[in-house]
């Protein structure tokens, strides 16, 4: 595992370092572009080549399910945290409590947990982050997550939640890939040849796009009482009510530890998307994810020796 955390924060790295030398505002253009290319072509490639050969029984239903209740409790641990206490942040910075809801409750499943999924437990355990992350998180994001950000933000346009989940590319073709598998339907080697090629740029892109996405402000050691808790609840609270809820509902035992790593993701970098387009505090969120990914790098380790 930690051989395999050092290669994946080597191309981490190589992000940071890119982001220095294009420059702020060029590299938020190509990571931009980046991000898009691996949202709409790679990553849907690879959720239907893995969904299509995946097998689906009542168990799948399992995985969604503990990553609800991950999602749910770590927004309300967090919304315990920063509304009714008055400790870790003023009341009246509303935009900075919605951006640490956010970066408490959704983790970068897709982006940081596919890759460290794929190298730690190997490309047929690929399922269990995408039933976590289409199936259960996503929907959430964009109904619960929605909501959150409007309370504590603004958006100048009309937000229809439905239309926000449905123009998630990753999630028809989860939907897609279900339904072929169900069927019986046999993928052809060609098609399957080109799934495979597209997914495989989807691992480094994703952790390349993280490494661009981090960022320090001055002053940054004042906020890290304010970040925390949010840091706790993501990398601790969230991986052990996953591994509580799997255990209740005998979720398969060789899904447990993928599962329970998946949970234990920092801050979602998409999330950050989120914060400009309502208007919560995208550059404390942005520290958010750059805390919460170096402290993983140690956490991760940690829960994979402990499960």
């Amino acid at each position: 595992m930690f051989s395999v955390l050092i290669s994946m924060a080597m191309i981490i790295v190589l992000g940071v370092v890119w982001r220095s030398w294009l420059g702020a505002e060029k590299a938020q253009v190509v990571r931009t572009h980046l991000v898009k290319a691996v949202y709409d072509i790679f990553l849907p490639a690879l959720v239907l080549n893995v969904m299509w050969q995946a097998t689906v029984d009542v168990n799948a239903l399992k995985l969604p399910m503990v990553a609800v209740t991950g999602v749910i409790f770590a927004l309300a641990l967090a919304w315990l945290c920063y509304v009714v206490m008055p400790w870790f942040v003023d009341r009246k910075d509303r935009q900075m409590i919605g951006a640490l809801l956010l970066a408490s409750s959704f983790g970068n499943f897709t982006y940081l947990g596919l890759p460290v999924i794929t190298q730690t437990f190997g490309a047929e355990f690929q399922f269990v982050a995408i039933y976590f992350d289409f199936f259960a998180a996503t929907p959430l994001l964009f109904t619960v997550g929605v909501i959150v950000a409007l309370t504590f933000g603004f958006s100048e346009q009309r937000v229809n939640m439905v239309q926000e989940v449905v123009r998630v590319p990753a999630i028809w073709a989860a939907v897609i890939g279900v339904a072929l598998s169900v069927m019986g339907v046999a993928m052809p080697s060609w098609l399957a040849k080109s799934l495979s090629l597209l997914a495989a740029a989807v691992v480094p892109l994703m952790l390349l796009a993280v490494g661009m996405a981090l960022a320090w402000r001055a002053g940054w050691l004042k906020r890290l009482p304010m970040l925390l808790p949010m840091a706790l609840i993501q990398l601790l609270w969230m991986p052990w009510v996953v591994w509580t809820t799997g255990e209740l509902i005998a979720l398969p035992s060789s899904w447990l530890a993928p599962a329970v790593i998946e949970a234990a993701m920092p801050c979602m970098v998409l999330g950050i998307v989120l914060c400009d387009r309502f208007h919560l505090d995208a550059s404390l969120y942005a520290e958010a994810v750059t805390v919460t990914t170096a402290i993983s790098l140690l956490s991760l380790p940690v829960w994979l020796t402990l499960l």
